[in-house]
């Protein structure tokens, strides 16, 4: 039987989560950190919200439970089911519905004062009338305005409300698509949530879902932005199982298109660096003074990218910027190597030597972040040179070590 009750934290649901499904879901033996009745009753739950998507696997060492999303099937996001289970007290859902009625059937502006007496009409029909005083009306009233719900117009001192105009400002596949591939997509499911909906728009061959449970960070990230204010970010160290604090600018957040990894960059005046940071390991975020000099860091960041090949940045004592290049060779027919040298560079140049042959250059951060790429075009590199001395002799010496394990020392015949 599915969980009804609602959750109140939900740091401690997104904890859980990664714990089960992200970093491979763990034995009741192994999870240590929790008692096992806390196991117990967190597993449930979980499974209450993604039972379709859990598969069973017995081994030795006992059954084994890990999550499987099959792209072709789902089109939509099964982690945001948690976001779904977030509590409102019932006090939050009365006044939210009767401000909207109240504010729908009246034709002109009113005060706070007015409105709270019409709150106070629409309770006392109940025998047990839950009232709101003028306090509690005017902060709901002053977030509703903030999100552009009401608009306010002020008459000498008096500020009144009404209702905004009504306008279909989204559809159905812009929505589909924001859900599942934009940062905090979860907003996006729960207005799909409300609209008749016939077919599913999208199918995604690399859906990165497990973002979705770090959305109140990035939330919280964004406002913070958003306001050019500094935070306390407190952050975990899985290696160590250890969890810093540190003040800091946040500045962008990036996300890889390979991994759906996502990175905070953010300059740290401990440091007087721009370091980056996993969101997935940020615990909590609380917002600190408005920074004078935001504009100017976000520049230097912006200055900073183009030799930015993934997150990596300059050290604080360091401001070397590594050299690389490499040089690829294809046949007559073979002329979409080029192009990919082309669609898949992130930074640095490419230029075509002569009709076969093609040289990269760029100059980064940490020339280390291209490896895996480099690798890619390993057959057909001709020369390839690292201004980082080691960097270049762990490379060929691993290229060495494949052709000795397929039997290759002297290289190939042809």
């Amino acid at each position: 039987m599915a969980y009804t009750e609602l959750v109140k934290n939900f740091n401690r649901i997104r904890d859980y989560m990664r714990e089960f499904y992200v970093y491979g879901f763990k034995s009741r033996d192994e999870f240590t950190r929790k008692s096992a009745r806390s196991y117990d009753d967190e597993r449930r739950r979980l499974e209450s919200w993604l039972g379709d998507y859990m598969q069973f696997r017995h081994t030795p060492e006992g059954k084994q439970v890990f999550l499987s999303v099959d792209s072709r099937t789902s089109s939509h996001n099964p982690l945001y089911k948690a976001w779904k289970t977030k509590s409102f007290t019932d006090g939050d859902i009365t006044l939210h519905f009767i401000l909207l009625d109240v504010m729908s059937t009246s034709e002109r502006a009113m005060s706070i004062k007015e409105i709270t007496k019409k709150v106070d009409e629409y309770l006392s029909v109940f025998t047990q009338p839950r009232l709101f005083d003028e306090s509690t009306v005017r902060k709901k009233l002053k977030e509703y305005a903030s999100e552009g719900i009401f608009i306010t117009e002020k008459r000498g001192k008096t500020l009144y409300y009404k209702k905004s105009e009504d306008e279909d400002f989204y559809s159905t596949d812009i929505l589909d698509f924001f859900s599942e591939v934009s940062p905090c997509g979860v907003i996006g499911s729960f207005l799909l949530d409300q609209m008749d909906r016939h077919k599913d728009y999208f199918v995604f061959k690399h859906h990165y879902i497990t973002g979705a449970i770090d959305s109140e960070i990035v939330c919280r990230l964004f406002q913070a932005m958003h306001e050019k204010r500094n935070i306390m970010m407190k952050s975990t160290n899985r290696h160590k199982n250890h969890i810093s604090e540190n003040q800091a600018i946040p500045l962008q957040i990036l996300i890889s298109v390979q991994s759906g990894r996502q990175h905070l960059m953010a300059y740290m005046p401990k440091f007087k660096r721009i370091s980056a940071f996993r969101i997935d390991n940020i615990v909590s975020v609380e917002f600190g003074e408005v920074c004078s000099h935001f504009n100017i860091l976000r520049e230097r960041l912006k200055d900073m990218r183009p030799h930015m090949w993934g997150v990596s940045t300059q050290s604080r004592l360091s401001q070397r910027i590594e050299y690389v290049e490499f040089t690829v060779r294809y046949e007559d027919n073979e002329q979409h190597i080029h192009h990919r040298l082309e669609r898949e560079k992130r930074c640095g140049t490419v230029k075509k030597i002569d009709d076969n042959t093609s040289l990269f250059t760029a100059e980064i951060y940490d020339s280390s972040e291209l490896i895996p790429w480099i690798r890619t075009f390993i057959c057909r590199i001709t020369d390839i040179r690292f201004s980082n001395s080691t960097l270049e002799a762990q490379f060929k010496y691993d290229i060495k070590k494949m052709y000795t394990l397929y039997g290759l020392e002297g290289g190939e015949a042809s």
